[in-house]
């Protein structure tokens, strides 16, 4: 009798080893680099391990991926940045990690479908710089201003910005270069609406613009992925979205600085009448959904969620007396506990979903106050009055606890629910 030498007994079980290796990786490169978090993330690769047979495990870090079949020897080290969101991609990709897990699908025709989502396009640019220039006005709306010649312009100047942002993402892979150079354009079309006396509210002419281009999504992944003990990845994280915001404020100041003008930090935001705020609110998140590349048949669920949020924050502030921190935290309390199951259902990213849901809530105006006050601070030096230094400590506390209550409201609901209800 003819026996069967331990290699090639072993052959069957290094082939079936590298097919999970390589189908996993495909799997997880493309929820990690679109936004869906860390923990869906893995989950999903060992969701796929146990259909075949395989025990996986992954280690993510900024910028790479670490994928072991354990017992097999196999160790995959793939380039893996987390600086996209895109949720039709991370949705599709979740339905076929249910077939494959159900045994609905094989492994080559999961291969060749994967393929084609990570190649599937984002929102198209006509609906990108229509949504954003959308977004940015109703953001203007929530923030006081009524001026129909305004509200032009900051959807003109957002507008604008969001085809610069797609020519240049042709053009370079630099993570930074977009934010910076809509912020230069927003901080121009600004300083030369006020130089011609187009508008009044020259504050939120410049910042709706730049509110568009801040990193929500980043910053709540970095948040999760603290909170569950992963501190280099969430570190990594909120480096990140800093820089971005980073350079955002760079190019509003310094599109500001060259039209001579500067950001006013004494500037307030004026209430505004209940509908008008609920609707601005809607819009809002419509437009933060379409950057997003939500599919159409969901972007409902979260315009409802995020108007329902906000009409919760407004009848806080306006009718209870609560400060905007605490209003804050209550309405995003009210997001993360209606997010936290549909976003299971739905198969989107937690992150995007909520950061779309409550993007209205966002400080952006008190950061980037903060940051032209720095400046004029820095500027003046020791002929700098008290209150300027006042304004500044007061946006930049208010602008923190603001972020600490949206990131708290949104992650204990997702952790008690997913403790209690783990499906």
């Amino acid at each position: 009798m003819t026996g069967i030498s331990g290699n090639e007994a072993a052959a069957p079980g290094r082939a079936k080893a590298d097919d999970a290796l390589a189908l996993v990786r495909q799997v997880v490169t493309l929820l990690f680099e679109n936004g869906q978090t860390t923990a869906r993330t893995v989950e999903a690769a060992e969701r796929i391990g146990k259909a075949l047979r395989q025990d996986v495990r992954v280690l993510p870090r900024w910028g790479e991926l670490a994928i072991e079949i354990e017992g097999s020897g196999r160790l995959d080290l793939t380039e893996a940045q987390p600086a996209g969101v895109d949720m039709n991609r991370v949705a599709r990709c979740m339905a076929m990690v249910d077939d494959i897990a159900g045994g609905r699908i094989d492994v080559a025709a999961a291969r060749s479908s994967l393929i084609a989502i990570a190649h599937q396009p984002p929102a198209s640019t006509p609906r990108f710089a229509v949504m954003a220039a959308a977004g940015a006005a109703a953001l203007a709306v929530i923030f006081g201003e009524t001026q129909l010649l305004s509200l032009a312009l900051i959807a003109l100047s957002t507008g604008m910005g969001a085809l610069l942002r797609r020519g240049l993402a042709r053009m370079s892979h630099n993570l930074f270069v977009q934010p910076l150079c809509a912020a230069l354009l927003a901080g121009i079309i600004g300083a030369v609406a006020e130089r011609l006396q187009l508008s009044s509210a020259l504050h939120l002419v410049t910042v709706c613009p730049c509110m568009i281009l801040v990193p929500g999504p980043h910053l709540l992944n970095g948040a999760l992925d603290l909170a569950r003990g992963r501190i280099p990845l969430g570190l990594a994280r909120f480096t990140y979205a800093g820089l971005i915001i980073l350079m955002i404020c760079a190019g509003l100041l310094a599109g500001l600085a060259l039209g001579g003008e500067t950001l006013d930090v004494q500037s307030a935001s004026v209430a505004v009448p209940f509908i008008w705020d609920l609707i601005a609110a809607g819009i809002a998140v419509s437009a933060f959904g379409s950057f997003f590349s939500m599919p159409w048949r969901t972007l409902p669920v979260p315009i409802l969620i995020g108007m329902l949020a906000h009409a919760c924050r407004w009848l806080l502030i306006a009718k209870a007396g609560a400060g905007v921190a605490p209003a804050a935290f209550v309405a995003c309390l009210l997001v993360g506990i209606l997010v936290t199951p549909i976003a299971d259902r739905l198969r989107v990213p937690f992150a995007a979903f909520g950061f779309a849901s409550v993007v209205s809530l966002m400080p952006g105006v008190f950061l980037f106050r903060m940051a032209g006050g720095l400046v004029d601070f820095v500027a003046l030096g020791s002929r700098a009055p008290a209150d300027l230094l006042a304004g500044i400590i007061a946006d930049g506390g208010t602008a923190l606890l603001i972020l600490l209550a949206m990131a708290f409201g949104l992650i204990v609901p997702k952790f008690f629910i997913e403790r209690v209800w783990p499906g």
